[in-house]
């Protein structure tokens, strides 16, 4: 079996020194990441505009890399070895480390021209480290600025202090805390491996993510669980209501971490599960709260300014308070005018013999006081413009008290938002 480790270890610094910014400038940038990675000083300021969260051994990996990058850019060889040293110092099982420093210590006898120029690395081991080395760079150049936050995130309850959004096509996760008031702020965000096949699952075996709104239901222990997973797990609540009313089957989709031999994946390389390095593991596992911690997985986030999110949810927050109103009134034609005609019950029903089972519960209540408490409101990841609404409702009359948790998913139908499901919870 290849072993970097020892590939890397067995090229000792020659004498000569063949570096020439001709020839490096750029080869190791350029050639892998078709031009994206253009500007290194731009993907500096944006490593600089948000804080990022020190690794437990006191090392970020990405920063590290992209200084590395920076420092051939500079035509700074040495400063280039020292920090790929230290990234490997930290990290030692970190594959792609080691292939970039056999790279840097080639530099000294001979011209490198492309990324991996050991030859005897495997092609499609090369792919897979050129992929993960460009995700991650590409990942810090476009990182959100400090005043940008996700549009898929619009209402969370006071007690949900976390929030974590996915974005597949950037292989990265982000940690947001919620400081209250729908105020959100960047804690941290992760390189991830996602499923070998990429997003949108469909059926056990398929080796995809699921796309979608979900919760970590629950912790488990690395020391009961293979070595595969790292120091533990985090399962997802996979398939939701949505997932299953769509036929979407499987189960066990979780996040998890490293073997102990290996630092990471390539991007594409999980049976469906989000995988991380085990200290991003470790620092997600300390932060999230069993079954309150949203996770919002898309396959290409959104993010926009936080007056801009404000408008947006004061609009959506008036599409919900028209469903109370209505509800308040008991009238059954306005409530009706709430929901799809492509409803579909958790048993199946269409919306006529769903509507016709609920009507009667509505009946006999005088004067009714409906309140909604403890919401949350998400853009659901879908080809269609969608949300997903999880609230308290508190029907009152009188000394008749009846509290319900509800979660409903709306989709916009021309210009009208409608309940195309809904269920208790």
């Amino acid at each position: 079996m290849f072993s970097f480790l020892s590939a890397s270890k067995a090229l000792v610094k020659p004498a000569p020194v063949f570096f020439r910014h001709s020839v490096i400038t750029g080869v190791l940038i350029s050639s892998f990441l078709a031009g994206f990675y253009s500007n290194a000083l731009a993907a500096k300021r944006n490593t600089d505009s948000v804080s990022s969260v020190t690794q437990p051994s006191g090392v970020n990996p990405d920063q590290l890399l992209i200084e590395t990058y920076q420092a051939l850019s500079n035509n700074q060889l040495n400063q280039a070895e020292q920090k790929i040293d230290a990234l490997l110092a930290a990290y030692p099982n970190y594959q792609l480390a080691h292939l970039i420093r056999g790279d840097l210590l080639l530099m000294h006898t001979q011209k490198v021209t492309g990324f991996g120029a050991m030859s005897h690395v495997p092609p499609d081991k090369l792919k897979e480290l050129r992929d993960e080395a460009a995700a991650r760079l590409k990942a810090i150049q476009f990182r959100p600025g400090p005043n940008q936050v996700p549009r898929s995130v619009l209402q969370l309850r006071d007690d949900q202090k976390q929030v974590i959004v996915i974005d597949a096509k950037k292989s990265r996760l982000f940690l947001f805390d919620h400081l209250g008031n729908q105020q959100l702020q960047l804690r941290s965000d992760h390189y991830i491996s996602q499923g070998k096949f990429g997003v949108d699952k469909l059926k056990e075996g398929d080796q995809k993510t699921p796309l979608g709104v979900y919760y970590i239901t629950s912790r488990l222990s690395g020391s009961k669980l293979p070595d595969f997973y790292g120091p533990g797990a985090l399962p997802l609540n996979y398939p939701n209501e949505w997932d299953k009313v769509n036929g979407r089957s499987g189960s066990g989709i979780w996040l998890h971490g490293m073997p102990s031999n290996s630092f990471s994946r390539p991007p594409l390389a999980s049976d469906g599960c989000v995988v991380l390095t085990n200290p991003d593991f470790l620092n997600i596992a300390a932060q999230i709260e069993i079954g309150r911690t949203p996770v919002v997985i898309a396959e290409q986030l959104e993010f926009t300014s936080r007056e801009k999110l404000q408008q947006e949810r004061q609009q959506l927050a008036q599409v919900q308070e028209s469903w109370r109103l209505d509800m308040e009134s008991m009238n059954a034609n306005r409530i009706f005018a709430n929901y799809s005609r492509n409803f579909r019950s958790p048993q199946g029903e269409d919306l006529n013999s769903w509507f016709a089972k609920q009507r009667p519960s509505w009946e006999g209540w005088s004067n009714p006081v409906v309140k909604l408490k403890d919401i949350t409101q998400f853009r659901y990841p879908a080809r269609d413009e969608m949300l997903v609404t999880t609230f308290t409702m508190e029907l009152s009359s009188g000394r008749s008290h009846m509290s319900t948790r509800k979660r409903q998913y709306w989709i916009k139908e021309a210009t009208k938002w409608r309940i195309i499901y809904e269920t208790n919870v």
